[in-house]
């Protein structure tokens, strides 16, 4: 008898989430911060140093950078940019990022200015400085013929009458010389006085004496330039110096074209994939897209709570962790099924089912994770936001798959509504065993049985060889196409209501006096341009340029900038993080496994993070961050597959008890190949439609990144299936041979050349 309390306890279930997601998605998704590629923007990385003064050199420590970094929130307070992000870096860098600030140039400016006020006479000897002033009592005024002024308010009227006095007295030279930022060796009065625009600010004749505490600076200023004048005067001046070291801005138009183009392609890809589960697992597939609808809930709102910042890296994290996700739930519902075809009741293969796939979704999401930790630590802030979004979608995809699709396919199941419909569950009825002849899932038959995965070993080693040796001389003929992040210089990207050449844009970057023939045109109408530069651009550059694109063509372009410096260190971070990926999941492996299976998942992580790379050469794509971003994405998603297999055949090895012969290995490898190849089939399948979609419809921004999860998530199937278990069979053949616990015979079918004993 159908209990149907179990169904109307889905239903409301369904319907309060359903209701408080309706609800509440709106408010989210206007509460998340969208990072400086979503809405323009830009990030700086300063390098700090200390400023001579009187021939004492100060000291760079924790309390000065503090000091710096809330120097620089004051000025950004000027700028009106809510919640900027400002974070000091190692021993001696501060990190600031703006995004949506409208006025990329002048922020930069205000950021940059060190606002060192000093009054000096025409032989520039210092007179009085910043010390001098009130706090906070630099205001914008107007002089008495209505033109703009800034009003400063003086610590000591006595001190300023005695300045005035010197300055009288040197007649006729006596000009009160009042500059910002004035650098002794390289700064001079008489010099700037033959300039059409001097640096200085005001030089007004001083004809008399002043015993007053305010003085009004009276320049060609326009309001908005006293007003940031006078802010800049009250935030105080930088204690420090500080230098460009790395910076990248985009432009607001790149950043809404990004997000429009990358949200389509998740709209797209995850519909499709929500399409594939319901056709292909029927009733279990339904639950699975309810799940995975919860799932992008809950990344959403966890995001909001911990007031994250959302990158175009992050979204595209968040599609191709619903593709991911479905791991979970393809894991569960083929143990279901295969539960179901040895005989068993709807209720107990739901029960042996979850059990049994509890452990391999386990193992293979902590794999995943280790990779997304180490990206977290050693990536910039763009690779940081989606390390972060890898992390939320592993875990929420664990809670939702795991607990979330089984309480709501357990209400059904209990309900007893399933039990005659094994239909549901897109399983024939031929296909089903009787539970009398006590099969085992080892026993069954699969689609797949044909295939000799371990007698074929060599021929997949040799393949594998050729194409690894094939890469390396192609390596080493054309390289790795290194971008800025690695090799130092300055990136321009440039967006166009019409189609571009590029004569056009290397004619346009000759009139602001800068000269490349790295210039490679793309997009769907050839309406973005690329240009690299090996020289790093100043500020003062970058606000040239950006102003003649945005007046050329309508949009400011995105301009990347990396010193030698720091293109070095991210360069040593990618090694570093590549390899402390491998050796953490050697380890992690090694102890819940056995140390051959984690030695085996490394060498076919290696197999499928060298052809990304030999791909990349070939094609001469260019290598950025994302691309390690990709790289390490696949190594946590390469060993998640070969998790998958490596639990089957130690599941199937504890049933066989022990090995008496190498085909008893040979059978244990190859059965459990065979048991797990449609899951992998089916879960890189979904996978791939997720980065199809952001390759075809996605951001031009992130295709490179998106080419190389495509070409890792094709050589990682390949090296679960091919590589990673026939090592295993190897060395554990020759292990147990060594210890002599199996006999070794004649091998049928090449399954083994091991002399015969």
């Amino acid at each position: 008898m159908v209990k149907r309390s179990r169904i109307v306890a889905f239903l409301l279930i369904i319907l309060t989430i359903g209701s408080m997601m309706g609800l509440t998605t709106n408010s989210i998704l206007n509460n998340i911060k969208l990072g400086l590629d979503l809405q323009g923007g830009f990030e700086i990385l300063y390098e700090v140093s200390p400023i001579q003064d009187g021939g004492k050199e100060q000291k760079i420590d924790k309390e000065m950078l503090a000091a710096t970094a809330e120097a620089l929130d004051k000025r950004i307070n000027v700028l009106g940019v809510s919640e900027p992000n400002i974070q000091i870096e190692g021993e001696n860098r501060i990190r600031v990022q703006l995004a949506g600030v409208d006025d990329q140039n002048k922020a930069r400016e205000i950021l940059s200015t060190e606002a060192n006020l000093s009054f000096r006479d025409a032989n520039d000897v210092k007179k009085m400085d910043g010390a001098d002033l009130v706090e906070g009592g630099a205001k914008q005024t107007f002089d008495e013929q209505g033109k703009p002024s800034v009003s400063l308010k003086l610590k000591s009227a006595d001190k300023f009458r005695t300045v005035t006095e010197e300055i009288v007295n040197m007649a006729p030279n006596n000009q009160l010389v009042i500059w910002l930022d004035f650098e002794e060796g390289k700064d001079s009065y008489q010099q700037e006085l033959t300039k059409q625009k001097p640096k200085f600010i005001s030089n007004p004749n001083v004809s008399q004496i002043f015993n007053q505490d305010t003085v009004s600076i009276v320049g060609n200023f326009t309001v908005d330039e006293a007003k940031t004048l006078a802010s800049l005067l009250n935030a105080g001046a930088l204690p420090v110096n500080l230098d460009e070291v790395y910076s990248t801005s985009v432009g607001a138009k790149f950043g809404e074209q990004a997000m429009e183009k990358t949200i389509l392609a998740g709209i797209v890809g995850i519909a499709i994939i929500f399409l594939f589960m319901i056709v292909y697992y029927r009733f279990p597939g339904f639950i699975a897209t309810i799940t995975l609808s919860i799932y992008i809930y809950l990344i959403l709102l966890v995001f909001d709570w911990m007031n994250g910042v959302l990158t175009l890296p992050g979204i595209a994290a968040l599609i191709l962790g619903v593709g991911m996700a479905v791991d979970a739930n393809i894991i569960t519902y083929e143990r279901i099924k295969e539960e179901l075809k040895v005989g068993r009741s709807v209720k107990a293969a739901f029960q042996a089912g979850s059990k049994n796939s509890f452990s391999t979704i386990f193992d293979a999401n902590i794999t995943t994770i280790l990779a997304a930790v180490v990206l977290f630590a050693y990536g910039t802030s763009s690779v940081k936001g989606f390390a972060t979004m890898l992390i939320l979608s592993v875990l929420a995809s664990f809670i939702t798959a795991v607990f979330g699709s089984r309480l709501l396919l357990g209400l059904w199941v209990n309900s007893r509504f399933l039990n005659k419909r094994v239909s549901w569950f897109g399983i024939k009825q031929s296909e089903i065993k009787d539970i009398a002849e006590n099969y085992d899932t080892l026993d069954l038959p699969t689609k797949f049985d044909r295939f000799d995965f371990v007698g074929s070993r060599n021929k997949f080693f040799i393949i594998s060889g050729v194409l690894i040796t094939l890469g390396f001389i192609l390596l080493a003929v054309f390289r790795l196409n290194l971008g800025i992040d690695f090799t130092s210089g300055t990136r321009i990207e440039l967006l166009s209501e019409k189609a571009l050449t590029t004569q056009e844009v290397k004619d346009e970057l000759t009139k602001v006096n800068l000269e490349t023939n790295d210039i490679v045109i793309s997009g769907e109408n050839k309406e973005i341009g690329v240009a690299r530069i090996k020289d790093v651009m100043t500020k003062e550059e970058i606000a040239t340029l950006k102003q003649h694109f945005k007046d050329e063509f309508g949009a400011e372009p995105n301009v990347s900038t990396v010193s030698p410096t720091v293109g070095k260190e991210l360069a040593e971070n990618a090694i570093y993080a590549v390899a402390l990926a491998a050796i953490g999941i050697i380890i992690y492996v090694a102890f819940r496994f056995e140390l051959y299976m984690g030695l085996a998942a490394v060498i076919a992580l290696l197999h499928d993070a060298f052809f990304i790379i030999a791909f990349f050469s070939i094609t001469r794509l260019e290598v950025d961050l994302t691309f390690i971003a990709a790289v390490l994405t696949i190594v946590g998603y390469s060993i998640n597959d070969t998790i998958v297999t490596f639990d089957r055949i130690r599941e199937n090895s504890q049933r066989k008890k022990r090995f008496k012969t190498v085909e008893d290995i040979a059978e244990v490898v190859n059965v459990s190949l065979r048991q797990t190849l449609g899951r992998s089939v089916n879960t890189v399948l979904t996978v791939i439609i997720a980065v199809v979609g952001l390759l075809v419809l996605g951001s031009e921004t992130i295709q490179n990144f998106s080419f190389a999860l495509l070409v890792g998530l094709i050589a990682g199937t390949y090296s679960s299936l091919f590589i990673a278990a026939q090592l295993w069979f190897v060395w554990k053949k020759r292990e147990l041979a060594k210890k002599g616990t199996i006999v070794t015979v004649k091998e049928k079918a090449k399954i083994s050349d091991e002399p015969q004993v």
